[in-house]
């Protein structure tokens, strides 16, 4: 995939490739972020939108909770009311007598009735009593209860339960005061009845709560009849009738996304539960999205038309680059052309200090390098010539050379015959081994050799060296019989037997002894050398070891040692180096491994 990317960009025009490089580059990455900025003031406008809903209708929540205080209070009191409560209960014979006890009613004479409460509360449109005494006469306060009362579903709750209920009134006949009202039985302890009192809200400070907000705001009892609205034309209709797209007098509190008369919109729904009340108020909020983003996405189609017209300007100006450059590589190219058809003196004139001109510059340098090599070729012809008739003369040479090995071999045999004709077996058998040794190392440009021969090399040394040293230097040689026949790079182990044997004798009165050691570990073979030599200071040691890994020689008694460790990384990697231990007056050990399965 990566190739054919390659060539695809490579077979195109150099001023294609600008453009398309300024295309994925710039113009594309800079689309995508003017998107996603736009997005993200979106995306802020929206929830700085939903916030200020939020906060909105909590203020709602609060101001309608304070206002709701105001009946709560009123009809504490009538509870407390023991002269209502005897008014309302007593059987009267007479008109007379039922008007005479109005008129004693303090409620009556000093306030004017249950309206007392509509000069002293703003807020309060109206106070009602329904009680089942058909003494009473309706006077729009004190109200006996009839069989059609009697069956209103307010009324038959509020004898069954004690608790409030908030409820908007919307039938003229039953009730002249269209507007959220109170609902609460009226206890009467000592007469051991009950009636129900109602007190109604005053319409317009309700709506007076919800003018002044800037989205559309309402508020809605248990039955979902809206009791007041921003909008006046939406008071006394139902949730139902206003079409939001969801259930909202079912509808939990949250915040809600769904399309509102086809546009996509916010609804914000709260609930307000008062105390001892067992019916709540929802405060619902509808926003329309658009509203609240179109000023966000006026600033941000604004700056994406700048940021577009930035991009085309810079689009031109990148062809404009592109094309002037590709004219003036298009004159070189001609003289470049001139030059492979052997056109020695050809000028290429190009003007501009960048690298084009520079090139073309060079260009002339070269035409004239060119030049001046072609004329230096004639007069070094002979001198190849010469030189060829040299190194046939070099390789006639060393093809004599190779007679001088087989002479030593044979001077070798001579003395080793001689001394075992004389008796010195020893003397005859070290010879033999000298000479096989010589023998092995002259064909070490072998890739690799059977382990066995290796040793074989391994054992040639020692016993060469013995003879040397005699009973100063023991060895052995353990290995395992399964790995005799893997091949391993050649003189890969006799260079440390070596080392071991000289620094040991060398380091030590009386004598050394090198263990090799050759065993196989599941799919890895491992080669140790030991010997109990004098060992290295921790200094020392780590002088040895810089020495081995460093990637010039620096000195040459670890020539050796460096060009094992230099094979082996090579050819099986870092892992397979050499691992060197040593205390001094103990001795050294050397270890490596070689994988089994190469």
């Amino acid at each position: 995939m990566l190739r054919k990317a390659a060539s695809l960009i490579n077979n195109l025009k150099l001023k294609h490739k600008l453009i398309v490089t300024y295309l994925v580059v710039v113009m594309i990455p800079v689309m995508i972020v003017g998107g996603s900025v736009v997005g993200y003031f979106r995306e802020q406008a929206m929830s700085r939108a939903i916030e200020q809903a939020t906060n909105n209708v909590e203020k709602i929540k609060t101001r309608l909770g304070n206002m709701l205080r105001i009946p709560m209070d009123v009809s504490d009191s009538l509870i407390l009311d023991k002269e209502l409560e005897r008014l309302a209960t007593t059987r009267y014979d007479s008109v007379l007598e039922l008007t005479k006890e109005y008129i004693n009613y303090n409620g009556f004479r000093q306030y004017g009735g249950l309206s007392q409460y509509k000069r002293v509360h703003r807020e309060i449109a109206g106070v009602r009593l329904y009680y089942e005494n058909p003494t009473l006469i309706n006077n729009m306060e004190l109200i006996p209860v009839d069989e059609p009362i009697s069956e209103r579903e307010w009324y038959q709750e509020a004898m069954r339960n004690k608790s409030v209920r908030w409820l908007y009134f919307n039938d003229p006949e039953e009730f002249p005061l269209n507007t959220l009202s109170l609902v609460r039985q009226l206890p009467f302890p000592d007469r051991m009845t009950s009636g129900v009192i109602v007190v109604s809200l005053d319409q317009k400070e309700l709506d007076s709560m919800l003018l002044q907000e800037p989205f559309e705001t309402l508020i809605a009892d248990e039955r979902g009849y809206v009791v007041a609205a921003k909008n006046p034309g939406y008071v006394g209709q139902t949730l139902e009738n206003l079409d939001y797209g969801m259930d909202l007098k079912e509808q939990e509190k949250g915040t809600y996304k769904l399309q509102v008369k086809g546009e996509p919109s916010y609804i914000i729904v709260d609930e307000l539960l008062t105390e001892l009340s067992m019916s709540g108020l929802k405060i619902i909020s509808v926003f329309n999205t658009e509203s609240i983003v179109e000023d966000a996405n006026k600033v941000s189609y604004i700056g994406l038309l700048i940021i577009l017209l930035v991009l085309l300007i810079a689009l031109l100006f990148v062809y404009i680059v592109s094309l002037l450059t590709t004219n003036r590589l298009l004159r070189l190219s001609r003289h470049f052309n001139r030059l492979a058809l052997g056109d020695l003196h050809v000028t290429s004139v190009i003007d501009g200090n960048d690298e084009i001109g520079q090139l073309s510059r060079q260009f002339n340098y070269m035409v004239e390098s060119i030049r001046l090599l072609m004329d230096q070729v004639v007069e070094k012809n002979e001198q190849f010539t010469a030189l060829e008739l040299a190194q046939r003369e070099i390789k006639l040479k060393m093809m004599a050379s190779q007679i001088n090995p087989h002479f030593l071999f044979n001077a070798l045999e001579s003395i080793r015959m001689n001394a075992h004709m004389k008796g010195e077996k020893e003397i005859a058998n070290v010879v033999r081994l000298l000479g096989r040794l010589m023998r092995k190392n002259l064909e070490i440009g072998r890739e690799k050799a059977p382990l066995k021969e290796e040793l074989e090399m391994v054992r040639s040394y020692l016993d060469i060296q013995k003879f040397r040293y005699e009973d100063r230097l023991q060895y052995e040689i353990e290995v395992d019989d399964s790995v005799m026949d893997f091949r391993v790079p050649p003189l890969i182990i006799q260079p440390l037997v070596e080392n071991a044997v000289v620094h040991g004798v060398e380091d030590k009165v009386d004598g050394v002894k090198v263990t090799v050691s050759i065993r196989r570990l599941e799919e890895m073979l491992e080669v140790s050398i030991k010997d109990n030599g004098m060992g290295m200071t921790p200094e020392r040691l780590e002088e040895v070891k810089e020495s081995i890994m460093a990637s010039e020689e620096s000195e040459k008694n670890h020539i050796g040692l460096r060009n094992v460790y230099q094979r082996l990384v090579l050819t099986y990697g870092e892992e397979h180096g050499l691992n060197i231990e040593s205390r001094y007056g103990e001795g050294t050990l050397i270890i490596f491994t070689l994988p089994l399965n190469l």
